[in-house]
């Protein structure tokens, strides 16, 4: 069985070969313009925009924790919006970040890069703005896409 493949780089210009998904994730109040997703808007407009028409209209679609959105970027390019936050502060209900939120996010993404024939990328999702830990969200990553053979690799921002 493959790992994940740990890398120093943008997680938004993977330089593999194929189809390649990014990975990260959002918050389920319709916020974006803090942490990776300024990395995601700088270099494309469509998935804010998705994203924030997603939460609009989400009385009428699956918008809310645990749901992925997939956005084509480029040809061979999809960024993957996880919502797997909740809200976007740390409270008396703890930090943001909600694990299994995360690990159905992954679920789908699973599904979406089987059927796209795609390798993943993504920063340490969970664990920047949302507050999570690495050592619960890594498991997830490995049980949800690395056993099922999809191509995953983690970017650490920075020389």
């Amino acid at each position: 069985m493959s790992e994940i493949t740990y890398v120093r780089g943008d997680a938004t210009a993977p330089s593999v070969k194929g189809v390649k998904l990014i990975a990260h994730v959002c918050n389920d109040i319709g916020g974006w313009g803090k942490g990776f997703v300024l990395a995601l808007s700088r270099r494309w407009p469509e998935p804010e925009g998705a994203y924030r028409a997603w939460h609009r209209d989400r009385a009428h679609n699956d918008f809310g924790l645990g749901a992925a959105q997939f956005v084509q970027v480029e040809k061979y390019v999809w960024v993957a919006n996880l919502i797997g936050q909740r809200g976007i502060r740390t409270g008396s209900k703890g930090v943001p970040v909600r694990y299994e939120a995360i690990d159905m996010g992954l679920a789908h993404l699973a599904t979406k890069a089987a059927e796209l024939d795609a390798s993943v990328h993504m920063p340490r999702i969970g664990c920047g703005l949302a507050g999570g830990n690495w050592s619960r969200v890594e498991p997830l990553v490995t049980r949800r896409l690395v056993e099922r053979g999809v191509a995953v690799m983690v970017y650490d921002h920075g020389e």
